[in-house]
């Protein structure tokens, strides 16, 4: 399994990458991904994010995370599970923490789980989507001590 994460300027320290990179292989674990599974996390800041959701949403605002599939299990060969990757805009997720009253650490710990359950194809478009994505949700950011 494997988790490779990514800060572009800067924006979150080596050390703290790799204890997201910890985290996440913990939470694959957890969803029962198995052992050939790779995912990537690049945390970027507002402009960057705006970008790429102009270009891949239509949407040109910046926006807190993003998530871009893609499954390869039924290619030839020894090819990992490439689960896909995962975009994490530090700057709002620093907005977003101030907002809602909690750290910066448990803000970039939802939007990755956030990130990663909407590459498992878990979505939140019904209620009963909603309500099973936010218990999951919960259940992950519990496991990183990362409870509201």
């Amino acid at each position: 399994m494997e988790a490779l994460v990514a800060s572009h300027v800067g924006l979150v320290s080596e050390a703290h990458a790799k204890v997201w990179r910890d985290r996440l292989l913990e939470a694959m674990v957890r969803c029962g991904l198995p052992d050939e599974t790779e995912l990537s996390v690049v945390f970027v800041d507002d402009e960057e994010i705006q970008g790429l959701n102009a270009r891949w949403r239509g949407k040109d605002q910046p926006t807190d995370v993003l998530s871009f599939p893609l499954e390869n299990e039924g290619l030839p060969g020894p090819a990992a599970r490439v689960l896909g990757d995962i975009v994490v805009s530090v700057d709002t997720a620093r907005r977003q923490a101030a907002e809602y009253g909690h750290s910066l650490d448990r803000e970039l710990g939802f939007l990755l789980v956030h990130g990663l359950l909407h590459l498992l194809g878990e979505d939140h478009e019904t209620p009963e989507d909603d309500a099973r994505m936010r218990a999951r949700q919960r259940e992950l950011l519990a496991g990183w001590g990362l409870e509201r």
